[in-house]
């Protein structure tokens, strides 16, 4: 017999965009196992969806399953019987787990040694009499957010199920679920198709849907969209912004997008134009439309589900919609400008940042001395400082403004515009707008180094005090986003910040403690250390460098980011790029650690010391010294050179002195030479720790 196309469509009312595209990348998965759990053979599996609809269509499934013999191995004899000739419950346990009758255990002689086997018979099943229980396995394995249950029905799905069609070729599979029983029967676009239509057969499925004025697939509509976006931008010679997320929603809010252009009263334009964007975008799903020097026009984009023959109703209706919302953002706008923005810092006493650790405002003053104290740090000038503190200070004011509390996605980018409204300096205004930044991954960084170091006080201030309340990220939760916050930091530090963070870390603390939150400073440290360090590995793994590279320097103590980084960097480098300078390294190092006796001290008695002793003593001596200056100048690549000139002191040491003199105090102060080799090393990285290539 010929196989035959499985195609199966839960109908449904209109579904969650966000939650139908996930569930529009599961749905294959899903079929998939459904099927191969109840041992149906099959070819692919493809998925269509529309808001009102997830389709799955099959390739060859065949008629029936095959049969299968299927014989398993168990216990040995001695094992599966005991001394009565009984079955053991090993045997028992294992016959009970194959799905076979004890009786039914064959003995068999493996390599001279019995053992009990199992075998077991499947008949081949009619497939369309196993498909109910697999397509409703189906039904009930999507996942979703939230999901509903309806009218008197105890079954739950993300929103009400309407139909479903399921066929195999052209037979009906009776598959049913909440009081609805498949059948033949799909259902057209609501307002351009609307009714029931009529399916031959499970190949057909599509073609009748799509000509019920539904385009079946999330990729054939946002096609269509950007499509029709196109020729309106050639049309008009204006831009559209179509942001992934927005777009992705649009796509699964319609079954039949149509794209039609609304406008709006320039006067609106007045209105910065970051709030009016989000008025359309986030609050709307409207694209907006750009002129060609970049400045926002009075026209945008709607992507309409209904009769394109009502173009100018549907317009008409959409607009009226803009208006207001854009009405209110400019009302908003003009009642926070008649204040300077100052004047709302003091309203962010009523704003709770967390609850164990005060208001927003307690946050500001807090982020105001961490800001003072990273600025000097980063050696800027006196004025920048103050810049720092002020911008600072004005940050989280606009939290409290009307236009943020109504569009929340724009604070700090109102914030900079009242801050100039009241005259800010710049730098202070662009730096209240930044300190949000970098907001995700790959999102632009603060635009000076003032607004770095703002940026870095606010995250640096919800890391430490989260932290110290027990509040740190857990393995499945991250509620406050602090592993976003310290990649931001590490982000700045890494594009040229020049702070050193372990200091601002214990100057962030050192502020909670002040303020009287009680906390275990050290153990507080410690994990913020810990976590920042953790989160350092992660980038340079994902940059590509080695894990025992990244190793061996951790195992030096150095905790400071951009250390880590630069010597990590460094080391792989030389190991890349100048293998012999490695070479020297590596061997120096095991040649000397391998004998060093960790129970000695460092303290050599020159006393003791023969020739080439005395002058590997002064050698290391000369590499401290030059190892010091070298990495207070961050100059890893004369750290690794300087070690790597030991390499012929080492040798010679090796060559002419016994290391394991009789004279036990000979030995000893030997060992103690090597010990102090061996830690000059240490200052840079466990070179132990590097696979030698």
């Amino acid at each position: 017999m010929a196989n035959k196309k499985l195609a199966f469509e839960i109908g449904t009312e209109e579904l969650p965009a966000f939650a139908l595209h996930n569930a529009t990348l599961k749905l294959p998965a899903l079929m998939g196992d459904a099927l191969d759990a109840a041992k149906i053979p099959h070819g692919e599996v493809e998925v269509c969806t529309t808001p009102r609809r997830l389709i799955a269509l099959v390739a060859n499934v065949p008629e029936r399953t095959e049969a299968v013999d299927e014989e398993f191995k168990g216990p040995s004899v001695a094992i599966a019987y005991d001394d009565e000739g009984n079955l053991t419950k090993a045997a028992l346990g294992f016959a009970r787990g194959k799905g076979v009758e004890p009786q039914a255990l064959e003995r068999r002689d493996v390599d001279g040694t019995e053992y009990v086997f199992a075998i077991k018979h499947t008949d081949s099943l009619e497939v369309a009499e196993l498909l109910p229980a697999v397509l409703e396995s189906v039904i009930t394995s999507i996942p979703w957010p939230k999901s509903q249950r309806w009218g008197t029905r105890r079954e739950q799905f993300s929103r009400p199920v309407r139909w479903l069609v399921a066929l195999l070729g052209d037979q009906v599979i009776p598959v049913e679920f909440a009081g609805i029983k498949a059948d033949n029967r799909t259902r057209g676009h609501r307002f351009l198709a609307p009714g029931e239509k009529a399916v031959a057969d499970a190949g057909s499925l599509i073609d009748v849907v799509r000509n019920a004025a539904v385009v079946p697939s999330e990729q054939e509509r946002e096609q269509s969209i950007r499509e029709q976006v196109r020729a309106i931008e050639q049309k008009t010679g204006l831009v559209a912004e179509l942001p992934a997320k927005t777009m992705e929603e649009v796509v699964n809010l319609t079954e039949f997008p149509t794209v039609m252009v609304g406008e709006f009263d320039e006067s609106f334009l007045a209105v910065p134009k970051e709030i009016t964007v989000d008025a359309m975008l986030v609050h709307q799903r409207y694209f907006p439309l750009f002129n060609q020097d970049g400045t926002l026009s009075n026209k945008f984009l709607i992507t309409s589900n209904g009769d394109p023959a009502f173009a100018e109703n549907i317009v008409d209706g959409n607009e009226r919609v803009v208006a207001a919302r854009l009405y209110d953002a400019k009302f908003f706008y003009d009642e926070d400008l008649k204040a300077p923005l100052e004047s709302y810092v003091d309203k962010l006493s009523t704003v709770v940042f967390q609850e164990a650790l005060g208001t927003t405002r307690a946050k500001t003053d807090r982020m105001v001395k961490l800001a003072g104290f990273m600025a000097n740090d980063a050696g800027l000038s006196g004025q920048e400082v103050e810049e720092a503190k002020r911008a600072a200070y004005l940050a989280k004011a606009d939290l409290v403004t009307s236009a943020v509390v109504e569009f929340t996605s724009v604070q700090g980018i109102m914030g900079r515009y009242y801050a100039l409204a009241a005259g800010e300096d710049p730098i202070v205004a662009d730096a209240i707008a930044d300190h949000y930044r970098p907001r995700f991954a790959g999102d632009e960084l603060p635009r000076s180094t003032v607004g770095m170091v703002v940026a870095c006080a606010d995250k640096l201030d919800s890391i430490c005090g989260l932290f110290a309340v027990d509040q740190a990220p857990t393995g499945s939760s991250d509620p406050f986003a602090l592993r976003r916050s310290a990649i931001g930091i590490l982000s700045m530090l890494a594009s040229g910040l020049s702070i050193e963070l372990l200091p601002a870390i214990d100057e962030a603390l050192s502020i909670y403690r002040e303020d009287g939150l009680a906390f275990d400073f050290d153990e507080t440290r410690a994990a913020v250390v810990d976590f920042m360090t953790t989160r350092v590995v992660v980038m340079l793994r994902d940059e590509g460098l080695p894990a025992d590279v990244i190793e061996a320097v951790l195992a030096s103590g150095v905790r400071e980011p951009r250390t880590i980084a630069a010597r990590a960097r460094v080391l792989q480098e030389a190991r890349a790029n100048d293998p012999e300078t490695f070479e020297d390294l590596a061997t120096a190092y095991a040649r000397a650690n391998n004998l060093r006796d960790a129970s000695l001290s460092d303290q050599v008695d020159d006393a003791l010391l023969a020739a080439d002793s005395r002058a590997l003593n002064e050698a290391v001596a000369r590499a401290e010294a030059s190892l010091e200056d070298a990495l207070a100048a961050d100059d890893y690549q004369q750290a690794l050179a300087t070690l790597a000139a030991l390499r012929g002191p080492i040798d010679a040491f090796f060559e002419s002195v016994m290391v394991m003199d009789d004279d036990v105090a000979v030995r000893e102060n030997n060992l103690r030479l090597l010990n102090k080799f061996v830690e000059v090393f240490a200052n840079v990285a466990d070179f132990g720790k590097m696979a030698k290539k």
